[in-house]
């Protein structure tokens, strides 16, 4: 089942990126997607059946747009402390318990934080992430992790797990 979804997914991918419906196209396609699910499949998820549930493309739509409007708002705010004269940053480590439990889960929550401006995931061990925080607003472990990760959390739960 791993193969079949690695080829139906990079053949679509390919059919994506070239935007051509034509036969030597297709053909292309169905060879480089052969080659891909020969190589990468053995690497893929275990449970494939999670791809075919329609309720997670929903959560992730629903993901994007609050890691996009998470984005805005976090490059508004590092442009702020940037552009005020007395550049108000509070720089620190903090240490977050996530309750994700796939590494997968924990990957995409990562690097969901590494990409919102003004904090950088430094480290992944188990389920604690330690996080490089430009403005540390909170000493309370509780406060400061549902800041970070919060929302981020809440919908990978149900992309992923």
């Amino acid at each position: 089942m791993r193969y079949i979804t690695v080829f139906i997914l990079s053949l679509l991918f390919w059919l994506l990126i070239t935007f051509s419906l034509t036969l030597p196209n297709i053909i292309a396609g169905v060879v480089a997607a052969l080659i891909c699910s020969a190589i990468f499949a053995r690497y893929y998820f275990r449970d494939v059946y999670k791809f075919l549930q329609p309720a997670r493309y929903y959560w992730f739509t629903v993901y994007l747009f609050v890691f996009i409007w998470a984005c805005i708002r976090a490059n508004l705010d590092v442009a702020y402390r940037v552009l005020h004269p007395a550049m108000p940053i509070r720089p620190g480590i903090v240490k977050i318990k996530t309750s994700l439990k796939s590494e997968f889960a924990r990957t995409l929550l990562a690097n969901s934080i590494t990409m919102t401006p003004g904090t950088i995931t430094v480290d992944i061990i188990d389920d604690i992430m330690y996080i490089h925080w430009i403005y540390i607003r909170s000493e309370d472990p509780e406060v400061y992790t549902k800041m970070i990760t919060g929302v981020f959390e809440k919908y990978i739960k149900r992309i992923v797990e």
